[in-house]
């Protein structure tokens, strides 16, 4: 059997978006207080006994998110051309983190974005 450890931080941030082609009231320009779950695995630890330090997840994620935070979203690429749902704003986010990460044992596992406190999506990449 085969260790993993799974590692998870949280970070959040606030943005404003509508959505395109949307039949509802979220057509309109709205805001959410997202909070973002980022999950990391790895399968061996490094010589201090970690996978990584949760430090280094945590600048990653504060990074990514700075990017997102206090800004309207359909004005910000990708987004400029894709409709920022939470679906496309995880993936975005994930595949952001990915980019960021320079960590040999380690690697983004899972995005979570979580909405409103009682709806959110996980995105990751099997």
């Amino acid at each position: 059997m085969t260790a993993r450890y799974t590692l998870k931080v949280v970070s959040d941030f606030a943005s404003a978006h509508s959505l395109r082609n949307y039949p509802g009231d979220c057509r309109r320009l709205h805001g959410h207080n997202w909070k973002v779950e980022v999950e990391a695995i790895a399968d061996e630890l490094n010589e201090q006994g970690m996978a990584v330090d949760f430090k280094v997840i945590k600048q990653l994620a504060k990074k990514v998110t700075d990017e997102l935070d206090h800004r309207y979203l359909n004005e910000i690429a990708p987004f400029d051309s894709i409709n920022p749902t939470a679906e496309n704003l995880a993936a975005y986010i994930y595949r952001r983190l990915t980019e960021e990460l320079d960590e040999p044992r380690v690697r983004i596992h899972a995005v979570t974005l979580w909405e409103t406190e009682r709806a959110c999506v996980r995105y990751t990449e099997e």
